[in-house]
């Protein structure tokens, strides 16, 4: 039975949803890092590997690829699943597969393990935002997303910096290690914290496979909410993975730097994304993405057309990129985690993760057939990346506004 959401509100403030909500953080943080810790070792993995960004883009994008491709295969049976036990098999093969990483010898082989990292990561990150959907009221979703997104602010103030310093003490496999190690750790106590949560069998196994695939793209609703995702992940990771390289090459920062400029911007999103949150739960979600949408493109056609700066300077213009640019994810998400019915929110959101990851794959590949190296080694054409981030941006703003919120999508309980 589904809650009222009156009821709902209040089992989301007990302390085991609180418990929860932490959990489902650091289930994030441990595969976010995993995922951003590759791009400022872009330039270790260039030099060392003797690849361009043409190959350093193909490197990021395997792993979306694989998440895109592993996204929508997962669609067809994860809401047959209790959700605690399809998260934790998923979580086990993500751990396995950032070991190997760690243990890989070749560029290709790298490149491999990437693939089965992503066959894993981005079907959680699913997961993890269709159990807050079920879970919490859309009137308070917008702060309970921002909870869970704040792991993304911490990766880049403690788990990138850390990974960047083990790789600069024992090199590039240590972060892949230790992070396997760690994440074993989280599974561990996931087991042992997390409820099972099963409300949503009934009413799934009503749908095979092929009824569930017409119930989500027969909704023009959920295509609306997919292409907002893909001019999205244009509007970020065609620029997000070249920042690094891009501060190494042409602003002149050393490698050694680059903990700061992913501390400071972290540590500023990590306050940021809280209030954004909140103000977008009592202004309006689509009110707030679309201020803060139109805010970032300053910044994202500042930090691609960057010279030579002072320290400073650069780490101030990364700091005002992660902030607004990160800062559109909570309201985005949980518009679009509201665009689908609750019987069809895991697998609704499955195919999202899907389409988000190929969104963010072909946004790499595309920024990476744009930069060029140049024959002092400075990155050329950046800007252009920057203006196309831009104009993905104001497409964003439009397609959100044509995104409706589903009158009857309401919280599911945790079973005791």
């Amino acid at each position: 039975m589904v809650p009222s959401s009156d009821s709902a509100s209040s089992a989301v403030a007990a302390p085991h949803q609180l418990l929860l909500l932490l959990t489902l953080a650091t289930v994030q943080f441990t595969h976010i890092v995993d995922f951003m810790v590759i791009m400022p070792l872009g330039p270790q993995f260039m030099r060392l590997f003797d690849v361009g960004p043409r190959e350093f883009g193909l490197l990021i994008s395997s792993y979306t690829f694989a998440a895109a491709a592993s996204g929508f295969v997962a669609a067809f049976w994860i809401d047959r699943f209790d959700r605690k036990r399809a998260l934790l098999a998923l979580y086990a093969g993500f751990i396995v597969a950032t070991a190997l990483c760690g243990l890989a010898p070749t560029y290709g082989l790298l490149v491999a393990t990437r693939v089965g990292a992503g066959l894993f990561g981005g079907v959680i990150s699913g997961l993890v935002f269709t159990i807050i959907a079920d879970l919490v009221p859309f009137g308070r979703r917008a702060r309970a997303t921002a909870l869970v997104a704040t792991s993304f602010s911490l990766a880049a103030v403690a788990g990138v910096p850390l990974a960047l310093w083990l790789a600069a003490r024992w090199g590039w496999r240590t972060p892949f290690l230790v992070l396997a190690c760690f994440s074993l750790l989280v599974a561990l106590g996931t087991v042992r914290l997390m409820p099972p949560l099963s409300a949503h069998l009934a009413s799934a196994r009503r749908l095979g496979p092929l009824g569930q695939l017409r119930a989500i793209f027969g909704e023009r609703n959920h295509l609306r909410a997919f292409s907002f995702m893909i001019a999205l992940m244009f509007a970020g990771f065609s620029v997000i993975p070249f920042i690094a390289p891009t501060m190494v090459a042409n602003v002149g920062m050393a490698e050694s730097e680059l903990p700061l400029l992913y501390f400071c911007g972290g540590l500023a999103t990590l306050v940021t994304a809280q209030v954004i949150g909140f103000l977008a739960d009592r202004y309006g979600k689509h009110h707030l993405f679309t201020i803060v949408a139109l805010a970032s493109i300053a910044p994202i056609l500042i930090i691609t057309h960057l010279p030579r700066l002072p320290l400073a300077a650069a780490v101030a213009s990364s700091v005002l990129f992660f902030v607004l640019v990160t800062g559109r994810f909570g309201p985005a998400m949980a518009i679009v985690s509201s665009s689908a019915e609750p019987r069809l929110r895991g697998s609704f959101m499955s195919f999202n993760a899907s389409v988000q990851m190929v969104g963010s794959a072909l946004a790499s590949l595309a920024a990476g057939l744009i930069v060029s190296r140049g024959p002092d080694g400075t990155l050329l054409h950046f800007g252009a990346v920057g203006w196309l981030a831009a104009g993905c941006t104001l497409l964003c703003v439009l397609l959100a506004r044509r995104i409706q919120v589903v009158p009857d999508a309401l919280p599911q309980r945790a079973r005791e």
